[in-house]
């Protein structure tokens, strides 16, 4: 019973928006498929959950990925 989280930054400011939902769905299938076909795994019984976090919550370099993305623009 496999359980992937895939944590991805929601873009675009504090009301960014992340993966469209039709992304989210390429992205639950496909590691589904992979899963199967690396581990053998069954798609019923694996687990993906996306998970989409602000830019404030994101940091890299220390600094929040916000800041980075406005220093940029």
């Amino acid at each position: 019973m496999p359980y992937v989280n895939i944590k991805v930054t929601r873009e675009g400011g504090p009301n960014g928006t992340g993966p469209s939902d039709a992304e989210k769905a390429q992205l639950v299938e496909g590691v589904s498929d992979l899963l199967l076909q690396v581990l053998g795994k069954s798609p019923a019984t694996t687990f993906v959950v996306i998970d989409e976090v602000p830019l404030e919550n994101w940091g890299i370099s220390g600094k929040q990925v916000s800041q980075i993305r406005a220093a940029s623009t």
